[in-house]
């Protein structure tokens, strides 16, 4: 089996080189850079499976290095950090990182949180359904979404979050539920990641985001989706 490709990007040599280290020792294939630029010209060359990038370093920061790769892939992004305001969790993930993890952190947090994005990343799929349910074709093998005919293209957890979703339309879920059943666990508190996915997927699926047909909140609860506009 081909190993997994991750690439590190991170201007704290210590840093890239635990990772490299320690990555490596459980058999993923570890690439790193110092800096945004030099990030995302490897990123180019060495077509990771997933990113892990600091967030601030000089030059290009990890916002930036996000953006950049959002523009021409989908795949799974962890941001790295020693702050943990929830402002800048937001803007992290607004930016198109999938996850968030506040520096100093333990290697077997990181190690079940890559785990977790490469699982739910779409060369992982491994689910052979079409769910077709009112305007929404959502097809696991090919992590493929059409909205009223139209391809969507979704990030890896984006596609995980409309899956769930669509899965259970029409019913309400908490905020706990979507947490625990997209991020994991763990994750029942952080309501800014559900805050800013939720954003994402309306900007991409409903005809008028500020006023969405599909994607219904319930105040204080959660969300119930309705499938058919």
């Amino acid at each position: 089996m081909t190993p997994k490709r991750i690439l590190v990007i991170d201007d704290e040599y210590q840093i890239t080189r635990v990772l490299k280290r320690s990555l490596g020792a459980h058999r993923y294939d570890v690439r790193t850079a110092a800096d945004g630029e030099s990030g995302l010209d490897l990123f180019r060359d060495f077509h990771p499976d997933l990113v892990i990038t600091d967030l601030s370093m000089p030059e290009m920061n990890g916002i930036e290095v996000c953006r950049a790769i959002r523009k021409s892939s989908e795949i799974p992004i962890i941001v790295l950090s020693v702050r943990g305001e929830e402002r800048v969790k937001v803007e992290a993930l607004d930016a198109g990182a999938d996850d968030y993890i506040t520096k100093p952190f333990g290697m077997n947090e990181l190690l079940a949180r890559v785990r977790a994005s490469l699982r739910r990343s779409p060369e992982e799929s491994t689910a052979s359904e079409v769910l077709e349910v009112g305007d929404f074709v959502l097809d696991n093998t090919r992590r493929m979404v059409i909205v009223g005919g139209t391809e969507v293209h979704l990030t890896p957890k984006e596609f995980e979050l409309l899956a769930y979703l669509l899965e259970h339309h029409d019913r309400v879920i908490t905020h706990r539920t979507l947490l625990s059943k997209v991020w994991g666990g763990e994750y029942t508190e952080q309501t800014e990641y559900l805050r800013v996915f939720i954003g994402n997927l309306r900007k991409k699926i409903e005809p008028t985001p500020s006023k969405p047909r599909y994607i219904l909140t319930e105040p204080w609860v959660g969300y119930r989706f309705v499938p058919e506009a």
